[in-house]
């Protein structure tokens, strides 16, 4: 059996005239982080929205766990185990913890159609949701998402991807704005989501950043993939910054 989780074959997106990504393919491998990589312009976060169900492709397909799956929407890319994490990590602020981490999804209890929460249940999950994200201190589920600072914010997001089992999470800019004891924290989380045994798509600008947690680095330039298979234990970022801007054509000249 492939070990590949997921496929994205011959990708194309136009916006009017201008061909956001061309051609396309990339896999992402059970158990694996990659971090995709390229200037302002490269296509990342086009591609990523197709993977998301936000954004429609003009052309290709995407086969998950060999299927060829219809992500349509965002709803759809949840239910195929597919979760992404944007900057602002998309979560209430005027909720707890306990209720970000459920949000849209709430557990209620018997008989149902009371509608009544459960509150209890939220909070033991969230509680332990949190520490398999790596949170070391004591946080209580009820603690509104306000009170929390920016790596806690983005903990609590992944800890939510971790706990509706995710088979893939994606991982947006997740380390814009942090500071460096927050910045160490989120890719903290990312290496234990993987030991978790979920599959990660890392986007940063910084690439000390996904040097640090990558199993492998996937390159767009200009809507083309140029790098596929680069390995950061055998290589250096300046080969990296020189093929995401390519400078590497000019080498020798």
């Amino acid at each position: 059996m492939s070990d590949e989780l997921v496929r994205m074959e011959r990708i194309n997106k136009f916006f009017g005239r201008v061909q956001a990504l061309s051609d396309v393919t990339l896999a992402v491998r059970r158990k694996e982080i990659v971090g995709l990589l390229g200037d302002n312009g490269a296509g990342k976060s086009t591609l990523i929205k197709i993977l998301s169900g936000a954004l429609r492709a003009d052309t290709g397909d995407i086969y998950l766990r060999g299927n060829r799956v219809d992500i349509r929407n965002t709803t759809d890319a949840m239910a195929y185990g597919i979760e992404t994490i944007y900057q602002d990590s998309a979560l209430v602020t005027e909720l707890s913890i306990a209720r970000n981490v459920f949000l849209g999804r709430e557990p209620v209890k018997n008989p149902r159609w009371l509608n009544r929460l459960d509150q209890r249940l939220m909070s033991e999950v969230a509680r332990e949701s949190l520490r398999k994200a790596g949170i070391t201190k004591e946080i209580p589920p009820t603690t509104p998402i306000s009170a929390l600072s920016g790596g806690e914010r983005q903990a609590v997001a992944i800890a939510r991807a971790m706990h509706f089992e995710s088979d893939l999470i994606i991982l947006d800019e997740p380390t814009n704005n942090l500071g460096v004891e927050e910045t160490k924290g989120v890719l903290r989380f990312v290496r234990s989501a993987r030991d978790s045994g979920h599959s990660c798509i890392f986007i940063a600008h910084n690439i000390y950043h996904v040097f640090q947690v990558v199993d492998r680095i996937i390159i767009l330039r200009r809507g083309k993939k140029v790098a596929d298979d680069i390995d950061p234990k055998r290589t250096t970022i300046e080969a990296v910054e020189e093929l995401i801007t390519g400078l590497e054509i000019n080498k020798g000249v």
